[in-house]
């Protein structure tokens, strides 16, 4: 099964490369990728604090942060363990546009962390903040068209951090 899923995988990958769309989104990929990086994850309690809400700053601060830490903690634990390599080193004749930080793919961090990030916002503020998912998308869709990751990488890279950020809410009510 799993080598059916790689096959596919790797098929599906080589189309979205040969796309008449991939030159397009190149460009637009890179500065969607750069949004998925992390830097402005911080910022987001600080930003809840000055719109007037500390409380809800804390513990924003306080539930993500666990989050973040189990997610930080996972993902490069799955990355080593599931050890699987990125398109250039298995598709032949393949060059990614950007260097990635590390030799696995599997799963996509970037992904992760955008859908844990997104999965916050949404539980603690509401639906009004589900349109972030399709940034988070955008995000892991980026990752597949620069050439790092696989699909799969995205999709497991999404539940990860969807199911981390929903769990971690759930355990902080209880405590």
């Amino acid at each position: 099964m799993l080598e059916t899923i790689h096959r596919w995988d790797v098929t599906t990958f080589q189309r979205i490369m040969a796309s008449q769309l991939h030159g397009t989104l190149s460009k637009s990929a890179r500065i969607l990728s750069a949004t998925g990086d992390g830097w402005f994850y911080p910022i987001v309690p600080v930003l809840i604090y000055l719109l007037g809400y500390p409380q809800l700053a804390e513990q924003f601060l306080y539930v993500c942060g666990a989050a973040f830490a189990i997610e930080r903690t996972i993902y490069p634990i799955a990355k080593h363990s599931f050890k699987r390599r990125r398109p250039a080193s298995i598709v032949p004749g393949f060059q990614s546009a950007i260097v990635a930080a590390d030799e696995f793919s599997f799963p996509s961090g970037h992904t992760s962390a955008a859908f844990l990030m997104t999965s916050m916002l949404v539980i603690f503020f509401g639906p009004a903040f589900a349109g972030l998912y399709a940034w988070a998308i955008a995000v892991g869709a980026s990752r597949v068209i620069l050439g790092v990751h696989f699909p799969t990488d995205i999709a497991v890279g999404a539940l990860m951090g969807a199911s981390i950020a929903g769990a971690v809410y759930w355990l902080s009510l209880l405590v």
